[in-house]
C-alpha cells in the first residue's frame, strides 16, 4: 500500500508539473510598471557551483577557501537542502561516500553518524559545541549550510572524536525584505510547514533580522508519530562601519512516537550466520507508547571588528543545550527466524555547553613569505546530567514478524540529577600560513588544551577526576601548479576524551579516558572550468574501543589501536548548462592493532560497524523544454559491514536510489517553488546497521516568495 501511495505521489506531482504552464522569460519588471495580463519572469536553471573556491570558515586557520584548506572538507548549502527536502545527516550527505549515517528518516539519530568509518561526536553550531549525545538531528529549517570536516579535529576545534566534525551554519539577515512560507506533506501523513522572513530592521540599514519558525506534524512512513516545532531568530547590527554585532538563538521541541526498534546484533545471544528476512511492517517493530523527546536550544553572539587593513579580531559567545527523554526501545536479535530480547530504556538526560572564543585573523610580509596568521584562546565547559532513575529491563519478547501487544506502563523518573559529567577545556591556538610565491603554502600550527574532568560529585571546588593536557600539532604543506589546483599532505593529532558507558553495559556510568590519535593524509584539489575534483589518501590511528564478556556481563573497555586508512575521491563535472554528473567513492582498509590477552582473537579484524566500499553517482538536469523544471537523483551503494569487532556477523550491502524534481514557475506574480522527492525509489528491503532500512517514502512542498 506504502508503494503505491509513493508511486501515485510522485506521478501525480510530475504530471502536475508538465502538464501546467511553464513561465516564459523576461526581464524582471517594477511593480507600477507591470502590464496587465500574462506576467514574464526569468526563472534560472541550476546555478553555477562554487566548490573547492567556496569559503569556509574553517575552525582555527580561519576563512579560507576550500582550495586553500590541507584537509577535505564538504559543503553543503540551504539550497540544496530544501531541494532534497533533506532531513537526516545522511540526507544531507548522500553525494559524499566519505560520510554515513545508518540512521534512517523518522528515526533517532542513535549514535549513527559516521565519517571515513569513525563514529562522529562533535557537532557545532556557529562555532558553539553542541552535544547531540544520545540521539538527534539538529533542525534544518534555520540552517544555511552544513559542513563535514573529515578527520581528525584537534587542532581545529579541540578534543573529539577522530572521525570529524559537523558545523551548521544558521541563516543570517538579509539586505533586502524577503519573506517565503511553504507547506508540505510527507508520506504517510505528516505536514510541515515553514515561514523564512528578513531583512532590514532600521530606516539606515545597520540592524537586520532573519527569523525562521516550523512545525511538522503527522505519521511518517515508518509508523512513527513526527511532532516538532522550531523557532529561530537572527540579528545583525552594525555597530561601526569597522565594528558588527551578531546574535542568533534556536530552538526545538520535538517527540518523536513509537519509531521502530533499535537492533543490536550480538554474539552470543544471536545464533545464525544469516540475518532475518528484511521487512517494511513497521507496526510490528514498535511499542505503541515508546517515545523520544528532546528540546534543543543554540545561541551565539559575538563581536567582529576590522581593526586595521587586513586584520580583524572575533569574540564570540555561545551557550547550547539538549534535554531529552528516552521511553526507547531497544531489541537484540536472537536468530533468522525473527525472535528477539526486547529491552525499554527509560533515562533523561541534560546536555549543556558554554563556549567563549577570542580570535585574531590577518596578514603581514617578512621578505618575500606572506604570513596569513590565526590567533586565539577559548575556554568550553560540558555538562552532562544523567537521569537518577535510568532504566533497562528485558520487558518484552517477540518476533518482528509478529504484533508486540506490550506497553510500557512503568512511571519514568525524568529527573536529571544523576551521574554529573562535567568536562573543562582551556585553550590556546596558533597557525600561520606561510605563501611562499605564488605555488606553494606551508601551515603551521597546534593548539594547547588543559582538559579536565570533574568528579562525579560535580563539585568544581574539589580537585579530583581526571586531568591532562595536550599540544595538538597540525602540519601541511600545499602546493599549487596553478590557481584552480592544489596538492596537499598535512598531518595532525587529537586528543579525544572520556566517555561515559551508556546503560545496556555492566559498567554503566564508568568514564573511559581520554585517549590520542593521529591522521596523515595527501590530497588534491580541482575546480574549473565545470570540473570539480577532490582526492585524499588518509591513515588515521585511534585507540580502540571494544565490548568485552566476564563472567556472562558485557563491558566497554579500551584495549589496542584502529587502524583506518583508505583513498576516497568525488568528482562533478558540468557537461553542459543544463546537466551536471557525479561520482564519488572511498575504499576503507580499517584493521584492529595491538590487542592483547581475552582480546586477542579480533587481532587483525575490521572494527564495527565500517564499510570497506562506498560508492555514489548522482546527476542534475536542467529540463529545457519545460523552463524552470529541474530534476535531479543519486544512486549510493553501501558495502557490507561487521556488526562488532569480533566480526561473526556481516550486515549485507545494498544499493539505494533516489529521485527528485523542482518546478519555478510564477503564480499571480508571485515565484512559487514545487519541488518533490521519492527516497529509496525501488524500494529495496535492507538492513541497517542499527535498524531496520528505510522503505520507499516521498515529500512534496509548495514555497512562495512573496
Amino acid at each position: 500500500m506504502k508503494i503505491t501511495k509513493c508511486a501515485l505521489l510522485a506521478a501525480t506531482a510530475i504530471a502536475g508539473v508538465i502538464l501546467g504552464t511553464p513561465a516564459s522569460a523576461a526581464d524582471e519588471i517594477p511593480a507600477d510598471d507591470k502590464p496587465e495580463g500574462p506576467q514574464e519572469i526569468v526563472v534560472t536553471g541550476l546555478r553555477e557551483d562554487e566548490g573547492q573556491n567556496e569559503v569556509t570558515d574553517a575552525g582555527a586557520l580561519g576563512a579560507k577557501p576550500l582550495l586553500d584548506t590541507p584537509y577535505s572538507i564538504t559543503v553543503v548549502d540551504s539550497e540544496d537542502i530544501s531541494k532534497r527536502q533533506a532531513t537526516t545527516i545522511a540526507q544531507i550527505f548522500v553525494n559524499d561516500p566519505a560520510v554515513f549515517s545508518f540512521a534512517t528518516a523518522g528515526t533517532t539519530n542513535w549514535w549513527g553518524t559516521q565519517i571515513r568509518g569513525l563514529g562522529v561526536r562533535n557537532y557545532f553550531v556557529d562555532d558553539v559545541p553542541l552535544l547531540l549525545y544520545w540521539g538527534g538531528d539538529y533542525p534544518l529549517e534555520a540552517v544555511d549550510s552544513v559542513e563535514a570536516l573529515k578527520g581528525l579535529t584537534g587542532f581545529m576545534y579541540g578534543f573529539g572524536a577522530p572521525g570529524g566534525a559537523i558545523s551548521y551554519r544558521t541563516k543570517r539577515p538579509t539586505d533586502e525584505p524577503l519573506l517565503t512560507t511553504e507547506i508540505g506533506y510527507r508520506t504517510n501523513s505528516a505536514l510541515y510547514g515553514h515561514l523564512d522572513a528578513g531583512g532590514p530592521l532600521s530606516r539606515d540599514g545597520r540592524l537586520g533580522y532573519r527569523i525562521n519558525a516550523a512545525a511538522e506534524n503527522g505519521t511518517a512512513y515508518n509508523d512513527a508519530g513526527v511532532n516538532r516545532w522550531l523557532g529561530s531568530l537572527a540579528l545583525d547590527y552594525a555597530v561601526a562601519p569597522d565594528l558588527g554585532w551578531h546574535a542568533t538563538a534556536t530552538f526545538e521541541d520535538s517527540k518523536l512516537e513509537h519509531e521502530p526498534f533499535q537492533i543490536y546484533w550480538q554474539d552470543g545471544i544471536y545464533r545464525d550466520s544469516a540475518l532475518p528476512r528484511p521487512t517494511y511492517d513497521y507496526e510490528k517493530l514498535n511499542i505503541d507508547n515508546s517515545y523520544y523527546k528532546s528540546r534543543t536550544l543554540a545561541t551565539a553572539t559575538g563581536l567582529a571588528w576590522r581593526f586595521a587593513p587586513g586584520w580583524s579580531a572575533k569574540l564570540t559567545y555561545g551557550y547550547t543545550s539538549k534535554l531529552h527523554h528516552s521511553n526507547k526501545m531497544f531489541v537484540y536479535m536472537e536468530n533468522r527466524q525473527g525472535d528477539y530480547q526486547g529491552f525499554a530504556y527509560n533515562f533523561a538526560e541534560l546536555d549543556k555547553a558554554h563556549f567563549a572564543q577570542a580570535m585574531i585573523q590577518g596578514a603581514f610580509e617578512t621578505g618575500p613569505v606572506r604570513h596569513a596568521i590565526v590567533a586565539g584562546a577559548s575556554y568550553i565547559a560540558n555538562d552532562s546530567f544523567f537521569g537518577a532513575g535510568s532504566y533497562w529491563s528485558n520487558d518484552f519478547n517477540g518476533n518482528i514478524y509478529e504484533n508486540q501487544d506490550f506497553l510500557v506502563t512503568r512511571q519514568a523518573d525524568w529527573s536529571t540529577a544523576g551521574f554529573p559529567y562535567r568536562e573543562r577545556q582551556r585553550a590556546l591556538f596558533l597557525s600561520d600560513t606561510l605563501h611562499i610565491g605564488d605555488h606553494v603554502q606551508a601551515v603551521l600550527g597546534g593548539r594547547y588544551t588543559r582538559y579536565k574532568l570533574l568528579d562525579e560529585d560535580g563539585d568544581p571546588a574539589v580537585d579530583s577526576g581526571y586531568r591532562t593536557s595536550a599540544f595538538s600539532p597540525t602540519l601541511a604543506l600545499i602546493v599549487k601548479p596553478a590557481p584552480y589546483v592544489s596538492l596537499y599532505g598535512s598531518y595532525v593529532e587529537s586528543l579525544e576524551p572520556g566517555s561515559r558507558v551508556t546503560g545496556e553495559y555492566a559498567n554503566f556510568g564508568a568514564v573511559l579516558k581520554a585517549t590520542v590519535s593521529k591522521q596523515y593524509e595527501f590530497g588534491v584539489k580541482y575546480e574549473h572550468q565545470g570540473l570539480s575534483f577532490t582526492g585524499a589518501a588518509f591513515r588515521v590511528e585511534r585507540a580502540n574501543t571494544m565490548d568485552q564478556f566476564v563472567d556472562g556481563e558485557r563491558y566497554l573497555t579500551q584495549d589496542g589501536m584502529t587502524l583506518y586508512k583508505g583513498i576516497e575521491a568525488s568528482l562533478s563535472y558540468r557537461v553542459s548548462k543544463d546537466l551536471k554528473l557525479g561520482i564519488g567513492a572511498i575504499h576503507l582498509d580499517p584493521s584492529i592493532r595491538e590487542v592483547s590477552g581475552e582480546n586477542a582473537g579480533v587481532l587483525g579484524h575490521v572494527p564495527a560497524e565500517s564499510a570497506k566500499w562506498q560508492l555514489v553517482a548522482n546527476a542534475e538536469y536542467y529540463v529545457a523544454a519545460i523552463e524552470g523544471l529541474s530534476l535531479h537523483g543519486n544512486v549510493r551503494y553501501f558495502g557490507k559491514a561487521p556488526t562488532d569487532d569480533i566480526n561473526f556477523l556481516y550486515i549485507p550491502d545494498r544499493t539505494i536510489a533516489n529521485i527528485g524534481f523542482q518546478y519555478r514557475t510564477v503564480i499571480g506574480g508571485q515565484r512559487v517553488d514545487f519541488t518533490g522527492n521519492v527516497n529509496n525509489l525501488l524500494n529495496t528491503k535492507y538492513w541497517g546497521l542499527g535498524n531496520i532500512g528505510e522503505g520507499i517514502n516521498g515529500a512534496l512542498g509548495v514555497r512562495v516568495h512573496w
